[in-house]
């Protein structure tokens, strides 16, 4: 093996996103999706791509849903880019299905803000995906990370923090 093998960074195992099934699920902000023919493969399955979209829009209506508007982000110079991403298919939707993204904010820890998600039926009998997103905050006129949040950003993700709960 190859010294240049030997230093890359290890992943973790896929089981690892598996407690993200298994956790106690309260707290979450629902999205309803309907699965359109664009988000479809020739097959009318939905695109695993197009997945990662309804995560954001989830992502940017819960933390519209608490006075954040991505809007007013950006005028402030702040940016919240996605520097971490984990999904776990488990099983596809199809043309035509309704479905619900469930998100919340488990927690800031310095620079990083750490996101569950699943995706589910909208009885909540079947399980689309699970999923766990990390965002940074970027000051976008520097390009580099900030090491604070601006103090209104930061309150307002105090309140929808599960580890604050």
């Amino acid at each position: 093996m190859t010294q240049a093998k030997l230093n890359q960074p290890k992943l973790p195992p896929t089981s690892a996103i598996d407690k993200v099934t298994t956790a106690e699920f309260d707290n979450w902000f629902e999205y309803p999706i309907r699965v359109q023919p664009h988000h479809t493969d020739y097959a009318g399955i939905a695109w695993h791509g197009t997945y990662l979209t309804w995560l954001e829009e989830a992502r940017v209506e819960c933390l519209r849903s608490i006075g954040i508007e991505f809007a007013d982000l950006v005028a402030l110079g702040c940016d919240l880019p996605v520097v971490e991403l984990s999904v776990r298919y488990h099983r596809s939707l199809k043309l035509g299905m309704i479905a619900l993204v469930k998100t919340r904010m488990l927690e800031v820890t310095g620079v990083r803000i750490n996101w569950d998600y699943k995706i589910v039926s909208t009885d909540e009998q079947e399980l689309y995906i699970t999923a766990q997103v990390t965002l940074v905050a970027l000051d976008r006129e520097r390009g580099k990370i900030m090491r604070q949040l601006p103090p209104a950003v930061k309150d307002a993700l105090a309140r929808i923090s599960t580890s604050h709960k």
